[in-house]
């Protein structure tokens, strides 16, 4: 949920509408639902307590009282909890049995209603995984409906992963406000989605967006000073009231009162009549922490309905309870020819003039990357222990406590989505909330890692650093475990942090490994150690860390090389370079970057193999902001409302280069005064000089950037600005979720033009012109602009406060004090190799190798470490998205897992351990590169080899409830015929293990190995 300002609850809904009525009445679905919010204001556990049980447990008595009531349920977390910790039997045998009837039903069925804006494409996937997992296999039930009413702003991904799932329809609400009056004009708020270029019309989903009433009930009514249609009133927290009376109830429905009530009903459905095509109006019933008391909810529409009804033909209006299936089905059924609306999204998303929601883009940085970075744990752990259970489990590791502990990461990376968790947009405790939960889900999962790394008989905590004690009781060294969770060949460079500047490193087989050692960025006294390795795919690599005698600084000994440091004078903002003969050039065999010594500042960027030079140079920037609402607009949580552009936030720049063998750092610290002890911000840029080789294309062509930001003053929001001679005219791509790119052209707003040319980036971002594509990569959102020719400004991080009310109350005012550390990639280089390079290097950033490590014993023997598996190996065009072993146990036979739910037949309690998910996702766009843009066959019992004989392979749906091959969803009339029925390729024949992938699909499979 959002400032309750964006939910325009007007007067003019109580007005006729202009214009002749529709021939015959007008047929209003009402739909009853509770926005439950999983965190925002309050955490989970108090919203439980104060109201989001009381729903289903009222709700569920009222529908079972009443055979006319309908209600819909959403987000899965609250209903889960509700369901293992508070039904009852009974309760439990009503759901079975409303669910039968169609009374109640679920919509679209995640665990959370994710945002769309700042998640990642995986992440949505898991938490809609999760909860239709859980639905399916408890009810035999798969939501077939989206209700994506509180998300700020729409994602062109998502309806094209409804469709994947199986859904027959989408429901929207935030878009722009101008954008959305247009539409209701027009009567275009409903329309066929076609959200990716490539798959077009073969995952088409019919979309409605929800008028400018958005998913709550008009609260307004003439004839009383309360709030109507809200007869249970608001939710108190901490406790629901005991004698069951809350704030703001509504006036009952009386004979005195009715027909003032059917009156203001009827006019607001008439007034929404006119916004759409046919005679069928959606009219939500509920709002944010509604129904907890469900029975004066019912006991109040009941009549009111009945009266309405009575005076159709007066009215011209008719009236129902209805759940979203039945609207969606109405309309279906009429056979219109429906608009088609192609692959741009609705971002960013204004509320108002000059309300741009582009500030939560950057809102909470820290969580934003503590949540991606819990994402790239889980899709590693899932690998490894899919791997170590096929052909068969080692040693003594109790697969179901393994499993646990990754079911509970699954749950914390899946509640963590919920569009006011990710985006920031949450008070304080539950932020901590948010944190608490994942850093609990991290450290179950690294105890399993290293248990299957190490091949250890207990688990220990996972050593991200290692100091090697330079004492004689200290240990002889340590055994590092590099994992790679890509399902590629690759080339990298690992760091480990130790004591001792003397360091020989060694694999398997006891030959050295290239490494370097230097001064230790994050701890003072320490030193880091960098690794050059080549892993296989979802494959280990064992490396032995031992103290050796001295290296010299800058020379080979028989550890590993010592870097040099230059360090450069302190250079103040305004001083100005003194021309090309003060350049410093770092290179590696592709790029050569010149800084300038006269300013510390990059200069320019030269690709080698093509010897084409763009100028370049960063610097970091801040908007001033108003905390006073009396003086204007405020930035907040949510919004982004600068006064003017961006000022200098330094006034003298130092900078060191740390030279080596294997990387080249290049540090450079920003003060906000000359003189200034300590820095505000800072860039530690990184070259690797990789050998040449198809693994380490990927490892050249990027420039590795980590910043430091903060603590800011108060009401400052932080930008990187790099500027170039690329003539972009002020273009800038974006991507959606991850999964495909939004060309985002500069628009010349009257007002606030600033915020609203803001757009998110959750994994990359790329300006271009004829010559050259500068390309930045992400591992984790920001805010992401073209202000001026050649410029791309990134947001990195934002502390505000304002006197808002609303904002104060709420306590949503975002003064966040942290210092944090985002990292982006650049690469660099022509149009035709960015756009080989880009989706496999944004996700070697995201899925870094996994480094676990482990002491030596006194005696200095390696302990043995995870044997080494025949590697999973694609080709560089398709992504490994899952491997994991679910643990659901219910029949992928449909009609068999029905049968046992009907019968009563309890499902086993034990997880399946030998159903394994594999997901594969074809990274490209149709036409975008000749070679990578072509369809790939895939033989899966050939590529999955290494964990044993594959005996069975079912194609599912995208979250795995659907057999495709029965799979049917609606067709939708357009001016180009019917379509949103057919998969994107043929199904796999069955019995076959081969497999085409085509541009942009995502394929899900069920794989079943043989025992052994």
């Amino acid at each position: 949920m959002g400032p309750a300002r964006c939910l325009p609850l007007l007067a003019l809904g109580l007005l006729l509408p202009p214009g002749s009525p529709a021939a015959g009445p007008i047929r209003a679905f009402v739909v009853p639902h509770s926005h439950m919010d999983v965190g925002w204001v309050y955490t989970v556990e108090e919203s439980m307590r104060a109201y989001a049980a009381n729903v289903y447990s009222s709700v569920v008595a009222e529908l079972a009282r009443g055979q006319r009531r309908k209600f819909i349920a959403v987000e899965q977390e609250f209903f889960r909890l509700w369901w293992d910790g508070v039904a009852s039997e009974q309760e439990k045998g009503q759901v079975y049995q409303l669910l039968e009837e169609g009374r109640l039903e679920f919509v679209l069925g995640g665990q959370v209603m994710h945002d769309e804006a700042v998640t990642h494409l995986d992440d949505q996937l898991l938490q809609l995984t999760e909860g239709h997992g859980f639905l399916y296999e408890t009810f035999g039930v798969r939501p077939q409906f989206s209700w994506h009413v509180d998300p700020f702003g729409a994602s062109a991904t998502t309806p094209t992963l409804f469709a994947l799932a199986g859904f027959n329809g989408h429901l929207i609400s935030r878009i722009d406000y101008d954008l959305k009056d247009a539409m209701q004009k027009a009567q275009g708020l409903q329309f066929v989605w076609r959200g990716s270029p490539t798959l077009s019309a073969r995952q088409q989903i019919f979309t409605h967006v929800m008028d400018q009433y958005s998913y709550c009930t008009p609260s307004y009514i003439p004839f009383s000073n309360r709030s109507g249609f809200y007869w249970n009133g608001v939710a108190l927290f901490p406790e629901p009231p005991p004698d069951g009376v809350y704030p703001n109830m509504s006036e009952p429905v009386t004979p005195a009162n009715i027909d003032l009530y059917a009156e203001a009903l009827v006019a607001n459905v008439k007034q929404r009549a006119a916004w759409f095509r046919t005679p069928h109006v959606l009219w939500p019933w509920g709002c944010d922490k509604q129904f907890f008391n469900a029975s004066v909810q019912f006991a109040n529409m009941d009549p009111l309905l009945d009266h309405i009804n009575s005076r159709t033909q007066e009215l011209g209006v008719s009236v129902q309870y209805a759940t979203l299936g039945d609207y969606f089905r109405a309309l279906h059924d009429l056979n219109v020819t429906w608009p088609v609306r192609g692959h741009h999204d609705f971002l960013p998303y204004s509320s108002e003039q000059f309300q741009a929601w582009t500030g939560f883009y950057t809102s909470r940085s820290a969580l934003k990357g503590l949540a991606r970075r819990a994402s790239a744990l889980l899709y590693a752990g899932e690998s490894m222990f899919t791997r170590y259970m096929w052909p068969m489990p080692r040693r003594a590791v109790d697969p179901n406590w393994a499993l646990q502990q990754l079911q509970q990461l699954r749950w914390a990376v899946s509640e963590v989505q919920h569009h006011d968790a990710v985006t920031g947009t949450e008070s304080p405790k539950v932020r901590d909330m948010f944190a608490e939960h994942l850093a609990a889900g991290m450290l179950a999962v690294r105890k399993v890692m290293v248990f299957i790394a190490l091949d250890q008989p207990q688990p220990v905590l996972e050593q991200r650093a290692a100091p090697a004690s330079s004492s004689g009781t200290g240990p002889a060294g340590y055994l590092a475990s590099v994992y790679n969770p890509l399902a590629w060949t690759i080339t990298t460079i690992v760091t480990l942090t130790v004591g001792l500047p003397s360091i020989g490193v060694t694999d398997e087989l006891g030959c050295p490994v290239p490494a370097q050692i230097q001064k230790s960025l994050k701890e003072p006294s320490a030193y880091d150690l960098h690794i050059l390795t080549t892993i296989p795919g979802l494959s280990y690599r064992h490396y032995t860390v031992r103290p050796t005698a001295g290296a010299q600084e800058g020379t080979q000994g028989p550890g590993a090389t010592m870097a040099s440091t230059v360090r450069f004078s302190r250079k103040l903002r305004r001083q100005a370079s003194l021309g090309r003969g003060r350049l410093v050039p770092v290179e590696n065999d592709c790029y050569t970057v010149l800084f300038d010594q006269d300013t510390n500042l990059m200069h320019s960027v030269q690709e080698r193999q093509r010897n084409q030079t763009v100028r370049l140079t960063q610097e970091f920037l801040e908007y001033h902001v108003n905390g006073d609402v009396k003086r204007g607009p405020v930035s907040d949580n949510y919004m982004f409302a600068p006064n003017e552009t961006a000022v200098p936030a330094w006034e003298a720049v130092g900078m060191e280069i740390v030279k080596g063998d294997l990387v080249t750092e290049i540090r450079q610290y920003f003060y906000r005064n000359a003189k200034a002890q300590s820095h505000t911000y800072s860039v530690h840029s990184r070259l690797i000089h990789a050998p040449p080789s198809p693994a380490g294309e990927l490892l050249c062509y990027r420039i590795e950037q980590e910043y430091r930001v903060g603590p800011l003053e108060l009401n400052r929001e932080a930008v990187l600005r790099t500027s170039s001679d690329l003539n972009n005219q002020q273009v800038i791509y974006s991507d959606n979720n991850g999964y495909q790119m939004q060309q985002r052209a500069f628009q010349a707003f009257a007002h606030n033009v600033i915020a609203r040319n803001y757009y998110p980036m959750v994994q990359s971002a790329f300006i271009e012109d004829g010559r050259s594509r500068l390309v930045l990569l992400s591992e984790r959102a920001h805010g992401v602009s073209s202000l001026g020719n050649g410029q791309v400004e990134v947001m990195l991080h934002r502390r505000l406060w304002n006197n808002l009310a609303w904002d104060l109350n709420y306590n949503l005012t975002l003064n966040d004090t942290s210092v944090v550390h985002p990292a982006l990639w650049l690469l660099l280089g022509s149009r035709a190799l960015a756009t080989a390079l880009r989706p496999r290097s944004g996700l070697a950033l995201q899925h870094r190798p996994v480094v676990l490590v482990q002491r030596l014993d006194a005696g200095g023997t390696p302990t043995q470490g995870a044997q080494q598996q025949e590697a999973v190996t694609l080709p560089p065009n398709l992504h490994l998205q899952v491997l994991s072993i679910p643990g659901w146990t219910y029949s992928s036979n449909h009609s068999r897992h029905l049968w046992r739910l009907q019968k009563g037949r309890p499902v086993e309690a034990q997880a399946d351990l030998h159903r394994v998910l594999l997901r594969l996702y074809h990274l490209y766009e149709a036409g975008e590169d000749p070679v990578l843009s072509q369809p790939v066959t895939v033989d899966l019992k050939a590529l999955l080899r290494g964990l044993g004989p594959v005996v069975a392979v079912e194609e599912r749906s995208l979250t795995g409830t659907w057999d495709v091959r029965v799979l049917q969803r609606w067709s939708w009339r357009t001016r180009t015929g019917y379509g949103g029925g057919r998969p994107a390729s043929p199904p796999r024949p069955s019995g076959g293990t081969t497999v085409t992938v085509h541009p942009k699909e995502i394929r899900t499979f069920f794989i079943r190995f043989r025992q052994q």
